[in-house]
């Protein structure tokens, strides 16, 4: 894996002119891909069970995106998102990501996200307090920026939880259900709902 770089905020470079790539591996969890120019990985979506639903979710954010061969410093990418959904602990911090497009506050959430290391959570509220703001919209921000984060698992979203712990939201396929599977593989175990009292 390369060293950690993201590439600054839109306007930084054309975008239009990189062409992006992409490409589809099957894990323990069903098919992911990734996108990537030559800036750095653009994309990264998470186990859907098909490689053909992977490739759709894929090209729906990136339409024009080409099918390519994963050149080494991808490939090297690939393996470890593979090792990782079959168990392995893994860090993704030094994948080197272009998040043009993206507005300052995402990705200034996004760095501090990359920053959650593997077993660990947070809360949204907690992540707001990692980038100095403690301000009532602040929590509301990041769960905005983790439903929008386009390299999930690079920058690792499933680690963030709704207040108390909770599970909270997960946009991608298979929705909590595979925030919650991402994060018993790295051991982090979330208690059971708690019942109601009735009141």
């Amino acid at each position: 894996m390369r060293k950690n770089r993201v590439v600054p905020g839109a306007g930084q470079h054309d975008i239009t002119r990189m062409k992006t790539h992409y490409v589809t591996f099957d894990t323990a969890l069903g098919f992911a891909g990734l996108t990537w120019n030559d800036s750095g990985v653009t994309r990264f979506q998470l186990p859907s069970a098909t490689a053909e639903a992977t490739t759709r979710n894929l090209l729906r954010r990136a339409p024009d995106a080409a099918p390519a061969a994963a050149p080494p410093h991808i490939a090297q990418i690939v393996d470890a998102a593979k090792r990782y959904f079959a168990g392995e602990k893994i860090d993704f911090s030094d994948v080197t990501l272009d998040l043009a497009g993206q507005d300052d506050l995402f990705r200034t959430i996004y760095a501090a996200a990359r920053r959650i290391g593997y077993g660990e959570t947070t809360t949204y509220g907690g992540l707001a307090k990692a980038i100095g703001r403690s301000d009532w919209e602040a929590a509301r921000d990041v769960g905005q920026a983790m439903a929008k984060n386009p390299v999930a698992l690079i920058i690792p979203c499933h680690r963030v939880l709704a207040a108390g712990n909770k599970i909270g939201g997960f946009s991608a396929p298979g929705g909590a259900e595979t925030k919650a599977k991402m994060l018993a593989l790295e051991g982090v175990q979330l208690g059971p709902a708690q019942p109601s009292l009735g009141l």
